[in-house]
């Protein structure tokens, strides 16, 4: 993969031999390593997630543009959190290597901002790649519960993280880490006021993952939901406000009311003018399926990861073992491949190091 190195490179941040840590594991040793750097480093417990397991932020750098970094809203997305606890430790283990970083930019980092669904999902993730561990103990929130749309304070995890952000606004820069359980490929997405200004990011992008022989999942939906397409793979990022507007437009009052704001959208509402960013990378990439799903015959539109999903979405959740023929049919007849967490986490990092070129 091509070097980025500058100085807002961050992906000598990436672990080579990244594995899924919980927060719990992880805890002691982010807190001791902000202690041994006090000028640059500062480790917050931020609040309790509503079954009482703390919730843990970092600020890093001394710079005078803010930068908000958040993971773990959808809990059965696990790279995002290692991500950003990669980013802490290797900082802080050189900084000297960072110090142009560090002078430019303060980071407002919530590496897992969910660690109840974290600890429900932990059965499949100590178990990840086995596809059949994932149907059986996959966790995610529903509507309702979804943290990424429950801001500012729907649950006491959002209150959490929007308190500690929200006296350091306004941000030049937000990013929410996220991830797909099964993608035909990268996916970014950019809020809308950045689209034409963040050609560089977006071309940087679809390059590195060219270069990670990982292609671009295109899906053009056409503004539903608040999704409207910029270029293969690129899209603007979600809105709880257009959420709530599609479901009354089917009538559907009661699902309307379980959206509340995206982090993007609060982040944005706090002023300034921030870039703000969501990546969504696969644990599974979908390679290949029956010919008559083609993608090439449906631009803009992966009617075999559609068609994959339909399936896979039915086997979730159940006892794998009553449905073993039919998750084996699935797995005969589309092939997965895992994306190994090293290459999805410096996919992360250089999204990031783009958008801090970006907003420097």
């Amino acid at each position: 993969m091509t070097d980025r190195s500058g100085p807002f490179d961050l992906t000598p941040c990436a672990d080579p031999n990244v594995s899924f840590a919980s927060s719990a594991e992880a805890r002691d040793g982010l807190r001791t390593a902000c202690q041994d750097h006090p000028s640059i480093a500062q480790f917050h417990t931020i609040g309790e997630s509503e079954e009482g397991r703390p919730i843990d932020a970092v600020v890093l750098g001394r710079g005078k543009r803010h930068v908000s970094l958040i993971a773990g809203n959808h809990a059965d997305e696990p790279v995002g959190p290692e991500t950003l606890r990669s980013v802490i430790r290797a900082v802080l283990d050189h900084p000297d290597r960072f110090e142009g970083l560090l002078e430019r930019f303060t980071f407002f980092i919530v590496p897992h901002t969910n660690p109840d669904g974290e600890h429900r999902n932990r059965p499949w993730i100590e178990a990840w790649p086995d596809v059949r561990a994932y149907l059986r103990h996959v966790s995610r929130d529903l509507p309702g519960r979804d943290l990424e749309f429950g801001f500012p304070s729907m649950r006491a995890e959002n209150e959490a993280v929007s308190t500690f952000l929200k006296p350091h606004a306004p941000f030049d820069l937000h990013a929410s880490l996220h991830g797909m359980s099964v993608s035909e490929g990268a996916l970014l997405l950019i809020n809308r006021p950045w689209t034409y200004r963040s050609k560089d990011l977006q071309d940087g992008y679809r390059h590195a993952s060219a270069e990670a022989g990982l292609d671009m999942h295109d899906h053009n939906r056409k503004g539903e939901k608040g999704f409207f397409w910029i270029d293969p793979g690129i899209q603007t990022t979600p809105r709880g406000e257009a959420m709530r507007s599609y479901f009354r437009s089917i009538g559907d009052d009661d699902m309307a009311s379980r959206f509340h704001d995206s982090s993007m959208e609060m982040v944005m509402g706090w002023g300034g003018d921030p870039l703000c960013l969501v990546t969504e990378l696969p644990l599974w990439v979908l390679t290949d399926g029956p010919a008559s799903v083609a993608a090439s015959d449906h631009p803009h539109c992966p009617v075999r990861y559609e068609a994959f999903r339909d399936r896979f979405a039915h086997l979730r959740h159940r006892d794998v073992s009553d449905h073993d023929d039919a998750v084996a049919d699935l797995l005969n007849t589309f092939s997965l491949e895992p994306l190994p967490p090293s290459v999805a986490m410096r996919l992360q990092l250089t999204a990031l190091s783009l958008a801090l070129e970006t907003v420097a």
